[in-house]
């Protein structure tokens, strides 16, 4: 066990030293830029990344001020598309009951970023974003996927082994979105 934990945070603390540092400054930037517009922001993530999404949502809208939602939130609503349409418009039709438009803007919180055979939904809800000039921001991992493709900001969470992909993943979207939202209401950052 000693061993595990040993190397675990040993990847921990390479993740810390060399996640790009440019790409989480230009996801400031960007979300700097929909809350001054006064922009919406839809946090999406399936799986754990959904967890993630609900609690960056209290963060986004508590501490940086930013009006901000997370459609997983609302189970109701995201069961009854998945039930009239599919799993993978779900987010799509949400963000269009939502009016999604220029100047809102999307995080993706997903290990892989989606692919024509994973996270499908969350593909989907980055295409419409596109479509109606949403700017999107993404925390992924792996080689970022489909988010890494259509983002204008993509931090990518190094790849330390296979078998703990998705746990690093995860757990650095989180200290990436709080590193963000803090650096959101610095005044000199």
């Amino acid at each position: 066990m000693s061993n595990y934990i040993e190397t675990y945070l040993n990847e921990t603390e390479t993740i810390a030293k060399t996640i790009n540092r440019d790409s989480i400054a230009k996801a400031v930037e960007v979300l700097r830029e929909i809350k001054n517009s006064k922009g919406r922001l839809f946090v999406l993530g399936v799986g754990g990344s959904a967890g993630n999404a609900s609690h960056a949502v209290n963060d986004f809208r508590k501490i940086a001020g930013m009006e901000c939602y997370a459609p997983t939130d609302n189970v109701s609503e995201l069961t009854a598309w998945t039930n009239d349409a599919s799993w993978e418009e779900v987010f799509e039709r949400m963000l269009k009951g939502s009016q999604l438009r220029a100047g809102d803007g999307l995080l993706i919180l997903s290990v892989g970023g989606g692919s024509k055979t994973a996270s499908l939904n969350l593909v989907r809800a980055m295409d419409y974003g596109k479509s109606v000039g949403a700017k999107i921001v993404s925390i992924v991992s792996r080689d970022g996927g489909h988010a890494h493709n259509v983002s204008d900001a993509c931090v990518l969470v190094p790849v330390m082994h296979p078998d703990r992909i998705t746990p690093h993943a995860e757990g650095w979207q989180g200290v990436v979105w709080h590193l963000i939202v803090n650096a959101m209401i610095q005044p000199n950052a």
